[in-house]
């Protein structure tokens, strides 16, 4: 009885340790999570694929889901407003636009640049600063003027803080586990820093071509690569692009100032294919939230070389 005794406690010893579940609100945040727990255990992602956070309603299953993860990550109030009140109060989470350090951009920085630099009405309405009756409401003015960028998972320098910081949690939530973390950690910044190499490299000619975008996300990968959109339709996928912003970027594309203009899967294309009729300017599309990958330790790289390969197709 004592040999079988010691022989199942043994057993026991050897079992791997219980990992920490692990919940993100978005699928490029599921990446590097992902990225962290190779080999230990596989996030889950609160928003369905074609899902977009600036519009998403929580159901039932998705709070019973929050409060049974041992480990929240989401961006912020700036970008899942759906997770405020759920999240109030707990402390398994983490709100990645509060990491110390984490070089954040505000939109202000680049209305005031415009501002400063650009006196063509036409250039404003270009980069969606019309003033039609209804173009604006609250939500909008909060989200964009003096916010900040909430996109931060489109800067690939960003992606290694915000890997750190979900290492910290994990190793204090889940301590067995800490040295296989900070291994996943180690490899995730070799692997990311291999195709940020190469991703540069093929940003390099994109960097001669206009384009425009279908809403103002990519600031953190254009200033990452050094690269500059023309303008975009809308600040915002919940606001409507004004009639004005229409007009100064069909007249852009009519004089091949820009050469593409991108799409987004998440939103019916109709008013960016329309626009662009008959101009000569390719439509795109260009998928910041992950599309259809599925969410793995080695996801984020290939979202990269993604994203990468859609810009480059602008030539």
């Amino acid at each position: 009885m004592k040999r079988l005794f010691l022989s199942l406690m043994l057993l026991g010893s050897a079992l791997p340790a219980s990992a920490a579940e692990v919940l993100t609100t978005i699928k490029p945040i599921g990446f590097i999570a992902a990225a962290i727990t190779r080999d230990i255990s596989t996030p889950e992602v609160l928003l369905p694929s074609g899902a977009s956070p600036h519009d998403f309603a929580l159901r039932p299953s998705d709070i019973r889901r929050i409060e049974s993860a041992d480990l929240v990550v989401w961006v912020g109030p700036d970008l899942e407003q759906f997770m405020v009140k759920p999240l109030a109060g707990k402390s398994n989470t983490l709100t990645l636009l509060d990491i110390p350090g984490l070089p954040l951009h505000r939109f202000s920085e680049e209305d005031s640049h415009e501002h400063d630099h650009d006196h063509d009405a036409g250039a404003h309405e270009a980069h969606g600063h019309d003033h039609d009756d209804g173009d604006h409401d609250e939500h909008d003015h909060d989200h964009h003027a003096g916010g900040i960028d909430p996109h931060i998972w489109l800067g690939p320098n960003l992606a290694v803080p915000i890997a750190k910081a979900i290492v910290e949690r994990l190793s204090a939530i889940d301590p067995a586990n800490q040295a296989r973390y900070q291994a996943n950690l180690a490899r995730f910044e070799q692997e990311l820093a291999l195709k940020d190499k190469q991703v540069a490299s093929m940003m390099e000619p994109v960097k001669k071509q206009g384009y425009f975008v279908f809403h103002e996300a990519y600031g953190y990968w254009e200033r990452h690569y050094g690269m500059q959109a023309k303008g975009h339709f809308t600040v915002s996928p919940e606001r409507r692009p004004g009639a004005k912003t229409l007009v100064a970027i069909r007249k852009a594309l009519e004089e091949q100032q820009a050469r593409c203009v991108f799409a987004e899967p998440q939103f019916k294309p109709d008013v960016i294919e329309s626009v662009a009729r008959n101009t000569g300017a390719k439509v795109l599309i260009q998928d910041e939230t992950g599309g259809d990958l599925a969410v793995g330790p080695d996801a984020y790289i290939q979202w990269m070389d993604n994203m990468a390969k859609g810009f480059a197709a602008c030539q």
